[in-house]
C-alpha cells in the first residue's frame, strides 16, 4: 500500500496520511458546504468546490477575506504565515474572478466532462503490482515477528535500539491517510493531542477526523517509524519516539493540495519534528511550475514546506513508485489523477515540472532499494532528486531466509502485512531523522539533513542494471559512489545515528 500514484506499477490503496489553532477567518468547525457565498451578482449552481488561493506575501486576513468574498468565495482558512487561503464556493466563476493565477480547485478538475459528476476513487480503478500486499495477515500482536523484519537489520536498527530507541521529546508527524489509535504496537507512541485530519482543508483535531477510514497505509507507515520494542509484533526504527497522525488522504484515496498544506501548517503550529510524507500531491504526478491552475499548487506547497523549515520541521518525502527518473520526466501519462482514464492524455513534461513534495527544495527525497541494497525497479530516481535510500521492498530482491521482499509493519485492527514502495522506504529515514534529533535536541532542519546525509552508507551505481534478464538496462544510474542518482547520498544508518558525537554535523 505505498505511495499513491496513478501508475500501473503502482499500488493506490487509499493513499497513500489537539490543542493549537490557526489563525481562522471563520468557525473551525463550520463546514464549507454550509456557507455558500451570497454576495450580490454571485451565482450558486452548485457545486460547492473548495480552492487554494494564493496572495502576495503579508496580504492582511481582512484583506484576503475581502477578495475572496469579493470574487463571489467564502474563506474557511487563511495562513497569515505564508499568504495562502483555503477558500469555498459554489459559484463556478469564482477562479476566474480571482484569477487562473492565483487560485485553483483540484476537485473542478476532478468532475466528469460528460457528466458533472466527481471521479471514481482511486482505489477502484487501477492495478498497483508493485503496492499490493504480499504476505499474509495476523490477527494480533501476540506473536514476536521482528525476525521478518529483514529491513531493520538493513540499516542497524537493533543495534542502535541497544544505545537508544529515541526521546519522547521528538514528535514525527505521518502525513498520511490516518494511523489506528488502538493498534498495540502503536497505542505507546501515538498522541492524539497533536493529531488533526485535514481532509477539509481545515485542520480537525477530533479523532473521527485523523482515525484511518478506507485505508491502512498510514498505520503501516506509522509502524515502520515507532511500533513498540517490546518483544510482540514489528518493531520500529525510533520506538522511543512519539508520532502523530495528520491525515491528508480522503476517502476515495486523494491528496489535494490544500490537504497536504493544511498538514504542513498543522505541523509546524504544534512544534513537531519532523514529518513524513508517502505520497504524491494530486491531482497531478507531475506539477508544473509554469502551467495554469498548477503554480498555484506549486506556490502554495512550497510555501507550506518552507515555512514547515522555518520553524523546525524537518520534512521527509517518498520519491515516487513511477520509475521514472525525475530530473527528465519527459512525459506524464497519468495526470490528472482524479479524472475517468479516458479523459487522461500524454503530456510533455520537463524538468519544471516536480513531483510535491519531494522535489522541493530543503526535503529528504527518499529512493527505494530491496533486501540486495540494490534500487527496486519501481523506485523513481535521478540525479539530484533524490537524498538518500532505505529499504521499500523488492519481490526480486527477496532476503536468503526466504521471508518477504515487501516491508513488514502494522496495519488496522491489529494486524501486520507486508508492503513495497518508496512509502515504505521513506519512514525508515523519518525514524533515523527522529534517533538523530534525540542524540542532536539542538539540532536545526538543516542540521538533521546534513547528517542524514554524512552518515549515509555509500552505494554506488550498479555496474549491470538489468533486473529483468533482458540485456537491457532497466534505468541509467548517473554520478559517482558518495552521490548518484539511484541512492542519493546512500542507505540511511540507524545505528550511526545514536553512535554520532556533537561534530557531527549538528551546531
Amino acid at each position: 500500500m505505498p505511495l499513491h500514484r496513478r501508475v500501473q506499477a503502482v499500488a493506490v490503496s487509499a493513499a497513500l496520511l489537539a490543542a493549537g489553532c490557526f489563525v481562522a477567518t471563520t468557525p473551525a468547525a463550520a463546514h464549507p458546504a454550509e456557507e455558500p457565498a451570497t454576495a450580490p451578482g454571485c451565482v450558486q449552481p452548485g457545486p460547492t468546490l473548495r480552492y487554494l488561493v494564493v496572495f502576495s506575501a503579508e496580504t492582511s486576513a481582512p484583506l484576503a477575506e475581502a477578495q475572496v468574498a469579493a470574487a463571489c468565495g467564502t474563506t474557511t482558512r487563511y495562513y497569515p504565515q505564508i499568504a495562502v487561503a483555503v477558500a469555498v464556493s459554489a459559484d463556478p466563476r469564482f477562479g476566474r474572478r480571482m484569477g487562473v493565477d492565483r487560485a485553483y480547485s483540484a476537485q473542478f478538475d476532478g468532475l466528469s466532462k460528460r457528466t458533472g459528476a466527481p471521479a471514481t476513487p482511486k482505489e477502484g480503478r487501477q492495478k498497483k503490482p508493485d503496492d499490493e500486499a504480499a504476505g499474509a495477515r495476523a490477527s494480533t500482536g501476540a506473536v514476536d515477528r521482528t525476525a521478518e523484519q529483514w529491513d531493520m537489520d538493513l540499516i542497524r536498527a537493533a543495534e542502535a535500539h541497544a544505545v537508544s530507541t529515541g526521546s519522547r521529546d521528538v514528535v514525527v508527524g505521518v502525513l498520511d491517510s490516518g494511523i489506528d489509535p488502538a493498534h498495540p504496537d502503536l497505542v505507546g507512541a501515538l498522541d492524539p493531542a497533536l493529531s488533526a485530519g485535514c481532509t477539509s482543508g481545515v485542520a480537525d483535531p477530533t479523532p473521527a477526523a485523523w482515525s484511518p477510514t478506507t485505508s491502512g497505509h498510514g498505520t503501516h507507515v506509522a509502524g515502520t517509524i515507532a511500533a513498540a520494542d517490546d518483544g510482540l509484533g514489528t518493531t520500529g526504527v525510533a520506538p522511543g519516539v512519539r508520532i502523530a497522525s495528520v491525515k491528508v488522504v480522503d476517502d476515495a484515496g486523494f491528496i489535494y493540495p490544500e490537504y497536504a498544506v493544511c498538514g504542513f501548517m498543522w505541523a509546524a503550529e504544534q512544534g513537531m519534528t519532523i514529518t513524513n510524507n508517502s505520497y504524491f500531491i494530486d491531482p497531478w504526478v507531475f506539477t508544473c511550475q509554469n502551467k495554469q491552475g498548477q503554480s498555484v499548487v506549486y506556490e502554495a506547497v512550497r510555501r507550506a514546506v518552507e515555512y514547515a523549515g522555518s520553524q523546525g520541521v524537518l520534512t521527509v518525502a517518498a520519491a515516487g513508485n513511477s520509475a521514472a527518473d525525475l530530473t527528465k520526466p519527459g512525459h506524464d501519462a497519468l495526470s490528472p489523477t482524479n479524472a475517468a482514464p479516458e479523459d487522461v492524455k500524454p503530456r510533455p513534461v520537463d524538468n519544471t515540472c516536480l513531483v510535491l513534495p519531494a522535489q522541493l527544495r530543503n526535503v529528504v527525497a527518499v529512493s527505494s532499494v530491496g533486501a540486495e541494497k540494490v534500487k527496486a525497479g519501481y523506485s523513481s530516481y535521478g540525479l539530484g532528486a533524490v537524498d538518500v535510500t532505505a529499504p521499500g521492498g523488492d519481490r526480486r530482491q527477496p532476503p536468503d531466509d526466504a521471508k518477504s521482499g515487501c516491508v513488514l509493519s502494522t496495519v488496522p485492527a491489529a494486524g501486520y502485512d507486508y508492503s513495497c514502495g518508496t512509502s515504505m522506504a521513506a519512514p525508515h529515514v523519518s525514524g533515523v531523522a527522529a534517533l538523530l534529533a534525540s542524540t542532536h535536541p539542538q539540532a536545526s532542519a538543516n542540521d538533521l539533513t546534513r547528517m542524514l546525509n554524512a552518515q549515509a552508507e555509500t552505494l554506488p551505481c550498479p555496474a549491470d542494471y538489468d533486473l529483468n534478464g533482458t540485456g537491457v538496462q532497466d534505468a541509467f544510474c548517473t554520478g559517482y559512489s558518495e552521490y548518484n542518482g539511484f541512492y542519493g547520498h546512500g542507505l540511511v544508518d540507524a545505528l550511526a545515528a545514536v553512535q554520532s558525537g556533537p561534530d557531527d554535523g549538528s551546531r
